[in-house]
C-alpha cells in the first residue's frame, strides 16, 4: 500500500514517522518525490492540481482537516482537476471540535463579561461599574451545526446561553433550537447578540456575512468567524463596527492570510485578529483518523467524512 502526501509547508518527516506508527504496512511517498508514481491513498493539505487531474490509481483522497474548500478550489478553476469517482474525505473532529468550542467560549464570555471594556478602563485608570448583559436576553446563534458547529452550539448551552442553530439541511441539537434553509434564516438571525460562523465554503456561502446579515442581528451585536475568511465581506464589518451596529468581532480567518501588515482591521480595536489557530489540526488524532478510515476501506466497510461534492462538504 502506498499513500502519497502533500504538505505546503513541506515538514514530512513527522507525517512519514507517525502513519509509520500507525499504518506499519504502507509507504510513505512525498509528492515532490515521488510525482509520476501510482498510489493507493493521497493524504493532501491544499494540493496543486497536478497531484489530483486525472489520476485513475487512487482510491481515495483525505483532507488534512474538516474544511476541504482547498481540494474543491481546483475543481473550480479546472472542471477536470479531481479524479473522477474518487471520494474525497474529510477528518471528522481529530480533536479540533473541543479547541474550537473553547476559543468561541472564550470570546463569547469576554463580550458577555465586557471584559474588553473594562480593560480600556483599566488603561484609563477608570473605576466604574457597567451594567451587565442579561443572560436570558444573550441569545447566541451557530451557523453551521455539523461536527464542529453542534459541539460549540452545546457548550455555549451548557452556559445557560439560549442558544440558536443554522444549517442547510435541518438538524436537531440537544439544547439548541434550530432553523434550516433560506426560509428559517431570517429568524435565526433576528435579533442575536453574537453570531458565530462555523460554516463550509461553497459557492452559496460566500460573502455570506453582508450588510443585510449584520443589520438583522440585534444592534451591538457581535461577530465570531471561525470557518474561512472569505465568509465576511469585510468593508460592509468595518461599516457596521464604525456605525455602531456591531459592537466588534473576534476574526480568526481572513480573505488573505497571513492578514497583510496594511489591512484596516489592524487599525480597529473593536476587532480581535488570531492568526488562523482557532482549531489546529493534532496530528497524531488526524493520522490515527485516517489510519482507521483506510483499513475500513480495504475492508469495504463505509466511513465518515466522503465529501458530497455538489454541496461542498
Amino acid at each position: 500500500m502506498k499513500l502519497q502526501l502533500y504538505v505546503p509547508d513541506g515538514r514530512y518527516e513527522p507525517w512519514i514517522e507517525g502513519f509509520a506508527e500507525a499504518l506499519p504496512e504502507a509507504q510513505c511517498l512525498k509528492w515532490e518525490e515521488s510525482q509520476g508514481e501510482a498510489a493507493d491513498y493521497a493524504v493532501v493539505w491544499r494540493p496543486p492540481v497536478a497531484m489530483l487531474r486525472g489520476r485513475q490509481d487512487l482510491r481515495a483522497v483525505f483532507n488534512l482537516g474538516a474544511g476541504v474548500d482547498g481540494i474543491l478550489r481546483l475543481r473550480d478553476e479546472d472542471p477536470d482537476a479531481l479524479p473522477a469517482g474518487v471520494p474525497i474525505v474529510r477528518l471528522d473532529d481529530a480533536g479540533m471540535a473541543a479547541q474550537m468550542a473553547e476559543y468561541v467560549t472564550a470570546a463569547v464570555l469576554r463580550y458577555f463579561r465586557k471584559l474588553d471594556a473594562y480593560d480600556a478602563q483599566e488603561r484609563a485608570g477608570t473605576w466604574k461599574f457597567l451594567k451587565p448583559h442579561r443572560r436570558a436576553d444573550f441569545t447566541i446563534g451557530v451557523m453551521g451545526i455539523g461536527t464542529l458547529g453542534a459541539h460549540i452550539a452545546r457548550t455555549l448551552a451548557g452556559f445557560g446561553f439560549p442558544v440558536r442553530g443554522w444549517s442547510r439541511s435541518a438538524k436537531a441539537v440537544d439544547g439548541v433550537e434550530s432553523f434550516h434553509g433560506e426560509d428559517g434564516q431570517r429568524a435565526f438571525l433576528d435579533g442575536l447578540h453574537v453570531l458565530v460562523n462555523v460554516l463550509p465554503l461553497t459557492a452559496e456561502t460566500e460573502d455570506i456575512i453582508d450588510t443585510g446579515l449584520l443589520y438583522r442581528l440585534a444592534r451591538g451585536a457581535y461577530v465570531i468567524n471561525v470557518a474561512r475568511g472569505p465568509h465576511l465581506v469585510e468593508d460592509d464589518l468595518l461599516a457596521a463596527v464604525r456605525e455602531g451596529q456591531i459592537a466588534g468581532a473576534t476574526l480568526d480567518v481572513f480573505r488573505t492570510e497571513p492578514l497583510p501588515a496594511d489591512h484596516p482591521f489592524w487599525q480597529e480595536p473593536r476587532i480581535t485578529i488570531t492568526p488562523h489557530i482557532s482549531a489546529l489540526t493534532l496530528r497524531e488524532d488526524s493520522i490515527a483518523q485516517i489510519a482507521g478510515k483506510i483499513r475500513a476501506l480495504a475492508e469495504g466497510k463505509p466511513i465518515a467524512g466522503v465529501v458530497d461534492l455538489q454541496r461542498g462538504y
